[in-house]
């Protein structure tokens, strides 16, 4: 397991192989088949996550000496072409599916985590959970490799565990907002969130592209997903609405922040909104710092981030789009500017966006899985 390690560096601790690529697939097919690799279980293997758990492991060349596919009893037996083999989905609830599994990547729901995680990791797997349903856990870590890579410092691989990962819009915020946040202090945050259809999931984003479809010719649209029309609008997020007024994707937000923080002081407000974008979400983020920070020495610092890049070209009025992140590792910054609104350089304003599938869960998960590598 050492030797996996030296060759395959967590995203952290260097560059992305695909950083600056236009394309998520690489040239050639590297096989990561190998005898010194962990056995590695997708669950939820069909869907949109899952997918992107098998593009993620090839680009990355993470290391595997076998590969299980799991999924719900409806989709067990069909058959995925993956690096030259053929595999057939598993049924995530027949004994035994996770006998011999080192690592355990999860992406099927929270109702599905909470009934199987413990079976996993029971077997002696890693979990490596997307869903919701650990991530405020207090003996659960709640990780971006970037941000909090210190809170696995428990963690190893042939003793079962479970690693939780953060929501999609967390992860992206606080991986532009965390460099900041190490030099500055961020005291208080106002992050307003434009959320693609891959939040909701791979049917999602084929309603939207229906939709989109109907509504050109004239047509109602299907509203399967959704109980309004998507195409040509946006909504307020569909989570549930609380009794304080917010809904649960801004609450995540904020407790999650806090968490992966280790700072239950810091002050955090969020409005999440859906919009028609197919795979990426844009962050709007105001920060008040208790140490000043002007916008020239913002830049340098986001420049030197792991896992960003900035662009912010004020003469071209160019800036960060969910299209030109789509299907990237990085997340990307821009709109970069002091808020007028606070004295002393105490305020910054910047807009970001983020592959919502990649960074947002499936690179993030892998990210985790290579650092048990180490």
């Amino acid at each position: 397991m050492q030797a996996a390690a030296a060759v395959h560096r967590p995203h952290l601790l260097g560059p992305s192989p695909l950083r600056g690529r236009a394309s998520r697939r690489p040239s050639t097919v590297r096989m990561a088949l190998r005898e010194d690799g962990p056995s590695v279980a997708i669950v939820g293997a069909t869907g949109a996550v899952g997918e992107e758990f098998l593009r993620v492991i090839t680009a990355r060349d993470f290391p595997y000496r076998s590969l299980r596919l799991l999924a719900s009893e409806r989709s067990a037996g069909k058959h995925i072409a993956f690096e030259d083999r053929d595999y057939t989905v598993q049924d995530l609830a027949a004994p035994g599916a996770f006998d011999g599994i080192d690592i355990a990547l999860f992406s099927a729901g929270g109702s599905v985590s909470r009934a199987y995680a413990p079976t996993a990791v029971a077997s002696g797997a890693v979990v490596v959970d997307n869903s919701s349903a650990y991530r405020m856990d207090p003996e659960v870590p709640l990780v971006i490799p970037e941000v909090n890579p210190e809170a696995m410092a428990n963690v190893r691989l042939g003793k079962g565990a479970i690693v939780a990962n953060p929501n999609c819009s967390t992860i992206i915020c606080l991986m532009a907002v965390t460099p900041l946040h190490r030099h500055a202090k961020v005291s208080r945050m106002v992050v307003s969130t434009y959320q693609a259809a891959s939040g909701a999931g791979a049917a999602a984003m084929k309603e939207l592209e229906l939709q989109t479809r109907e509504v050109l010719e004239g047509k109602p649209p299907t509203c399967n997903i959704f109980s309004q029309q998507y195409a040509f609008n946006i909504f307020s997020h569909n989570a549930p609405i609380l009794e304080n007024g917010y809904n649960e994707e801004e609450m995540k937000m904020v407790k999650e922040t806090r968490k992966i923080w280790n700072d239950k002081d810091v002050r955090v407000t969020a409005t999440c909104i859906r919009v028609p974008t197919m795979r990426a979400h844009a962050e709007s983020i105001n920060l008040q710092f208790e140490k000043p920070l002007d916008e020239d020495t913002a830049r340098e610092i986001l420049r030197a981030a792991p896992g960003v890049t900035i662009s912010d070209d004020r003469a071209s009025n160019r800036f960060p789009t969910p299209l030109e992140v789509s299907d990237k590792d990085d997340v990307s910054v821009g709109r970069i500017r002091q808020d007028l609104s606070q004295d002393d350089n105490r305020g910054l304003e910047i807009f970001v966006c983020g592959d919502q599938i990649r960074k947002g869960a499936a690179l993030n998960a892998v990210q985790i899985a290579e650092m048990l590598l180490k």
